[in-house]
This record gives structure tokens, C-alpha cells and sequence, in this order.
């Protein structure tokens, strides 16, 4: 005798006792039924006053009002967005995640994130699919070679598993790569580090969006900021330092706050300058590409800094790759052919076998890149007024800890040891924190 579907999952929702919205079979009998979707997170009416605006609804600004409720208790938060949550540069990179990172400041910080991406989906109650691969850094030159040996030494003293290796192992981790001596540019060693690995961008957002809701934190996308509001500057507007911030003008009305943060890539210097402040940041495009799926064939992320280019390949079978930020300033997203012929070039060189995957689409991000090439983080010059920005081209793997620790910062008003060295007022004293030769192409 024929059993109809909807019997089968009736059943199967009360022997497993799961609910029907968050269950495997919830989804199938929603589905069935064509009844309509629960939202992940409200849609709230924006209110007159909260007591901080985040602007800016990537990882960076979800992470910071998720922690300020979670942590805090601080609730009364609106996150606002020109867009939709996720569409600027969260929803733009190539999902590579790791450690291994130049500086002692730099290793301890983007531990500290590495570890909270490990445990986000049990953390959050979502599987945002993190995939522990390894990261090979590879090294073409001696000079090269000595600057991974170097990155090795500073990790390992901040208990950091990452080490040089050579080419026959090189080649046992990734058998793909073209590791004879007779290439244009030979592969003579490559700083390895377990740890690293990829993580699902959008299911990122998701989880740190839906989970922020649940604590009462109101989203608010399609709201752009048209100026920040301050009071007793030195400007003539009641801006710049000195001042103090009273709130945001938004394309929904105008909105009074007692704390603001600038969580933005790519515009975070126009936001910065409604409070009467100069940042120093440049904004250059940065263009990543993929391919068709096939086999999964590249166990691990391989990076080249000499050749300018970085590689993983996704469980579907996609490769991803992308090079370093453009050698000019704009905001133009477009894609160029000069980006896909160099870059297809370089990974040929380092992948020959390759050379028949067809490129599917090509896109590109906004980075915002400081003098030293690593963030701005915490309090300004403008009270109530703090920023996590200029994150270049690796604020995705930041987001975890930027929000936990700005978070910190907001609710005991005083900056945690972790973002100390990444104040705006290092520029003034010369205490820069270099990470150029961890991060420019350190994917």
C-alpha cells in the first residue's frame, strides 16, 4: 500500500523529536506543503535612538554587535547597511583563513580569530563550513626563502604551527604543483601552516546575523549613512577632534547615538570624514576569478607571493584564485582582462595540467590599505567615534576577533590588549605595526 510523503516526514519529526524549522525534514516538509519560509533575522522599523550604530553590515560589524549583546548585555544596537548584510567585501573574497602572520602583534591577533572561526558553527548554531586544509606559502627566491624562515621563527615563538619545508613535500601536499627545477620560477620551499584553511563567507554573515537577532539587535539593510552628527570640535561644523558624536543621518531618518562605529571596507574614509577625521588609507580594487568544477584535485590553499597569485579549490570543485590589489586607486568593480591574462598565466606556471579548466566569472572587492598594511582599530580623536578599518585585502579573517575585542573596547571603555597596537595614533608616533610582507598577497 502506497504512504503518502507527508506521513513519512510526520513520523519522522516525532520519533526524532526535532522541530520542524531547523530539521532536516522541517525544510522537506515546508518544502512539500509550499508553506512560506520563517525570516533568519526581523526586519524592525528603524527607531530614533540606540545606544551604539554600527555602520556597516559585513563580518566586521555583525561580529561587533553579536559580542556586544553576547558578551556584554548591550542590546539597544542597530547595524546599518547601504545594501544588503554582506554585500561589500564579505561577500567578495576568496574565504582563506589563517595564522601566519609576520608580526608578533599580527600572529597573536589572527590566532585569536583562527580559533574563533573553529568553534563557530557549535559557537553560533550554524554550520558555516570551515575546512582545515593547511597553507602553503611558496618561495621562488633565496631572498623568498629567508623571508618564510623568518615568518616561521615569529610564529613558532607565539606557539604557532608553521614551518619551512621543501619541495618533496611540497609535492606530497599538493601533488599538482610543478615542482621540477627547470620552471620559469622554480618552487624551492614554501612555509606550511596546518591550521589554515577555508570557510564559507555567506554562511558567516548568516550566523552572526541571525545570532545578533536573537539577542535583540536590530539590522537594518537598504539604510544608507549620509552624515554623523557631532557636537563641540574643533571645526567649524562641531566636527573633527575633540569632538563628540550625538548620533548618524541616515536615507531613513535621523538617528541618536551614543557610540559609532565605522566598520566599513572600501568606504570607511568617506564615513570617517563625517566625523572630521582624515584617515590614512587608499582604496584600490582587488579581483579574484573562478572556474568550472572538477575532481577535487588541491587538497590545500597554495599562495605565491613572487608570482603574485592564490589558489584553493572549493568542495564543489571550483578553483578559486585572485592576485594582488590593483596598482591604482578607485572604486571601480569591474573586472579586467589584463587581471584574468596575468593571472592565468602564473597559475599555469604553477599548475600546468590546468590549462583546460574554463574560467566561469570574475569579480572584485574594495580594500583599503594604511601606510604599514594592517588595520586602524578603537577609539578616535572624536568621542564615541571608534573604527575597525583598513583591513586591506585580509579583513575576512579578522572579523571574529575585530568584533570580539571592539566589543570589549565599547562596553569597559578602555582599548584590550589584543587592538592596542593597531591605533590611529600610531601614525603620529611612528610605532607601526609592518605586516607587508605577511599580507600584501598572503592569502
Amino acid at each position: 500500500m502506497p504512504v503518502r510523503l507527508s506521513a513519512v516526514i510526520r513520523r519522522s519529526l516525532a520519533k526524532r523529536r526535532l522541530a520542524p524549522r531547523y530539521s532536516g525534514a522541517g525544510l522537506l516538509w515546508r518544502g512539500v506543503r509550499n508553506s512560506s519560509w520563517p525570516r533568519v533575522w526581523r526586519e524592525p522599523p528603524l527607531k530614533k535612538s540606540y545606544d551604539v550604530v554600527v555602520i556597516g553590515g559585513g563580518v566586521h560589524g555583525l561580529a561587533t554587535a553579536y559580542y556586544l549583546a553576547a558578551n556584554h548585555g548591550i542590546t539597544d544596537v542597530a547595524v546599518l547597511d547601504k545594501a544588503y548584510l554582506g554585500s561589500g567585501g564579505s561577500g567578495r573574497n576568496t574565504a582563506i583563513v589563517r595564522s601566519n602572520y609576520l608580526t608578533p602583534e599580527g600572529v597573536a591577533f589572527y590566532d585569536r580569530s583562527l580559533e574563533l572561526y573553529n568553534t563557530m558553527s557549535a559557537d553560533l548554531n550554524l554550520n558555516v563550513m570551515f575546512s582545515e586544509r593547511g597553507h602553503l606559502t611558496l618561495a621562488h627566491t633565496d631572498s623568498a626563502v629567508r623571508t618564510m624562515r623568518w615568518r616561521a621563527e615569529v610564529n613558532k615563538l607565539q606557539n604557532i604551527d608553521s614551518s619551512v619545508i621543501g619541495p618533496a613535500e611540497i609535492s606530497r601536499i599538493a601533488p599538482s604543483l610543478d615542482t621540477s627545477p627547470n620552471t620559469r620560477y622554480p618552487i624551492l620551499a614554501a612555509l606550511y601552516h596546518p591550521p589554515g584553511g577555508t570557510i564559507r563567507h555567506d554562511a558567516v554573515v548568516w550566523a552572526y546575523a541571525r545570532a545578533a537577532d536573537a539577542h535583540g539587535v536590530d539590522m537594518h539593510q537598504k539604510t544608507e549613512v549620509i552624515d554623523i552628527t557631532c557636537e563641540g570640535g574643533e571645526g567649524p561644523d562641531g566636527k573633527g577632534p575633540g569632538a563628540k558624536v550625538t548620533g548618524v543621518c541616515t536615507s531613513k531618518g535621523d538617528v541618536s547615538a551614543r557610540v559609532v562605529i565605522n566598520c566599513t571596507a572600501g568606504w570607511a574614509g568617506l564615513i570617517a570624514a563625517m566625523a572630521g577625521l582624515k584617515l590614512p588609507i587608499t582604496t584600490h580594487p582587488l579581483q579574484a576569478a573562478v572556474t568550472e568544477p572538477v575532481k577535487v584535485f588541491l587538497p590545500t590553499v597554495v599562495v605565491s607571493g613572487s608570482l603574485h597569485v592564490y589558489v584553493s579549490q572549493t568542495d564543489r570543485g571550483e578553483l578559486v584564485f585572485g592576485a594582488s590589489v590593483d596598482p591604482f586607486a578607485t572604486y571601480d568593480m569591474g573586472g579586467t582582462l589584463d587581471f584574468t591574462e596575468e593571472l592565468a598565466g602564473h597559475v599555469l606556471e604553477l599548475m600546468p595540467a590546468v590549462s583546460e579548466m574554463r574560467l566561469l566569472r570574475q569579480w572584485a572587492g574594495l580594500c583599503d590599505i594604511t601606510p604599514d598594511y594592517s588595520p586602524v582599530m578603537g577609539f578616535t580623536p572624536v568621542e564615541g567615534f571608534l573604527c575597525d578599518v583598513g583591513w586591506g585585502t585580509y579583513g575576512f579573517k579578522a572579523g571574529p576577533v575585530s568584533g570580539e575585542q571592539l566589543a570589549k573596547c565599547v562596553a569597559e571603555q578602555a582599548t584590550p590588549e589584543l587592538i592596542s597596537p593597531f591605533a590611529l595614533s600610531r601614525f603620529d608616533s611612528g610605532m607601526l605595526v609592518g605586516e607587508k610582507g605577511a599580507a600584501a598577497v598572503g592569502h
